[in-house]
């Protein structure tokens, strides 16, 4: 007798059955050959999923969009978005399908979604495809965030289509299975408040609500809690974000999660030399979405947030104004609390000493004065707590500035009574020594779009745990040679 085949998911919909309005119904265009290029077993055993019927044909067929999986309703996406800083009243997924939701083995629901399936209702004249490159990138650097303990989106898969993509060249095309806590954004609440029904955004609200901010529900203005939710998330992601040197590039409302994640990885980068003026993202002349920008903009889409749910804060306008910008206000001291937590323990500092900020503030100062590796000092700084300052001297070029500081770091450590080794042994579990270099991430890549794949699989592997430092691995814990250049980053799309 014959045993029916295990389903790959249990899916389930609830976007869809609660959000009518907010998605078109879609299928993906078939791939003529796919080939799965790579796979993430790790999520896969925590999606519950049977990793060797996903990597079967019938799995990949799946993961590229040329079979619904059962319980599936394939959706694109409507949302909204100010892009760098003008408003597009439809936006919408392009060029990917929501397939529906995963409940994990820890409980969570989880978004399984493709990305580069095909042209959907909102493509606005684009070809609805993505290129091999790309969508390894936005593999290998969820990956890393997620092993840098930031929340992010994650890569299940990539699959080649074998179809060409064309773009300045012609290259090698894929689809990118992600995973995600949901794929609401501040832009979906933009687009649902541009439309006439006025019980649309509530019901987006209840939605987002029973899904990422449960704790709201139960409280006296529920809607106000949810975002005062929203805005803690953001003030804690941005801030993990600064703490590793992380550029998202591209922070557009619309790439604003209401869950916390990281999401969309095109024009970003890792900051090496530290400059808060730093930008990557070849499209962003004016420097609006910098390093050093990056909590003023969160704040900023925040707001955007927050003019969407007014009049769900209270009937009265000048009362919801004023209880929406008392939340918004309370960005900043959350972002700092939280900034201001991990640059101390990044520093072996404890919490609330009288000399952290100036020692944090001017350490920065200096690392932009002389240029250093942002990555490379903080990870060595553990070695002058046991007494070897001579690697982090060497990454100055003018070692007796650094020498003066260090002296007044030193002396504040001293001052904690705790044990050095101890100290530095904590230090080394929250500065990492690989992060993906970008001059390595673009060889990975470009060896991957020719065919090529143990670069991006050797990549994976070291930056899968960035804070072991493995002999035989330290060409991948040093910066860009000269000969690289001025780094610029696209879209993808």
């Amino acid at each position: 007798m014959s045993v029916a085949a295990r389903p790959l998911f249990a899916l389930d919909n609830s976007y869809v059955r609660e959000l009518e309005g907010l998605y078109e119904p879609w299928q993906a265009t078939p791939a003529p050959a796919p080939r799965l290029l790579a796979f993430n077993e790790e999520l896969a055993s925590e999606l519950g999923a049977d990793a060797d019927a996903l990597k079967a044909p019938d799995g990949v067929a799946v993961l590229v969009g040329n079979a619904t999986p059962d319980g599936a309703s394939p959706v694109a996406q409507a949302y909204a978005g100010h892009q760098f800083g003008g408003f597009s009243p439809r936006l919408g997924d392009g060029r990917a399908l929501l397939l529906g939701e995963v409940l994990d083995v820890h409980g969570r629901r989880r978004d399984l979604h493709l990305k580069g399936s095909g042209r959907t209702p909102f493509a606005r004249g684009g070809d609805g495809k993505a290129a091999v490159g790309p969508m390894l990138r936005e593999y290998v650097l969820g990956e890393a965030m997620h092993a840098l303990r930031i929340p992010t989106t994650r890569a299940l898969a990539v699959v080649a289509t074998s179809d060409q993509v064309a773009r300045e060249t012609m290259l090698p095309g894929a689809v990118l299975t992600r995973v995600a806590a949901s794929h609401l954004r501040v832009g979906t609440f933009q687009y649902a408040a541009a439309h006439d029904d006025p019980t649309l955004v509530r019901r987006l609200a209840d939605h987002a609500i029973a899904r990422h901010h449960p704790h709201a529900a139960e409280a006296e203005n529920p809607y106000l809690a949810f975002f005062e939710g929203v805005v803690d998330a953001q003030a804690s992601l941005v801030a993990g974000w600064m703490l590793v040197g992380f550029i998202h590039g591209v922070m557009n409302t619309d790439n604003m999660t209401i869950s916390g994640e990281t999401i969309d990885y095109g024009p970003c980068a890792f900051m090496e030399a530290f400059d808060p003026a730093t930008v990557f993202s070849s499209i962003d002349h004016g420097g609006r979405y910098a390093y050093g920008n990056q909590p003023h903009m969160a704040q900023w889409n925040l707001a955007r947030l927050a003019e969407t749910l007014l009049p769900l804060f209270n009937v009265e306008t000048d009362t919801a104004v004023a209880a929406a910008t008392d939340v918004l206000r309370s960005f900043s001291d959350r972002y700092h609390g939280y900034w201001g937590h991990g640059m101390r323990a990044k520093l072996g500092l404890a919490d609330g000493q009288g000399e952290d900020e100036a020692l944090i503030d001017d350490l920065l100062a200096l690392l932009h004065a002389q240029r250093v590796d942002f990555t490379s000092c903080f990870r060595v700084l553990s070695s002058s707590v046991l007494g070897d300052g001579a690697r982090a001297r060497s990454l100055f070029a003018e070692p007796s500035a650094f020498d003066a500081w260090a002296d007044r770091w030193q002396a504040q450590l001293s001052s904690q009574a705790s044990d050095p080794q101890a100290i530095a042994e904590a230090m080394d579990r929250v500065n990492p020594v690989y992060i993906p270099r970008n001059h390595q991430v673009e060889e990975a890549l470009a060896a991957a779009s020719a065919g090529d794949l143990r670069p991006f699989r050797l990549l994976l592997d070291v930056l899968a745990r960035p804070f072991d430092e493995r002999p035989g691995l330290e060409p991948y814990a040093e910066p860009a040679p000269p000969s690289f250049g001025a780094y610029r980053t696209f879209c993808g799309t």
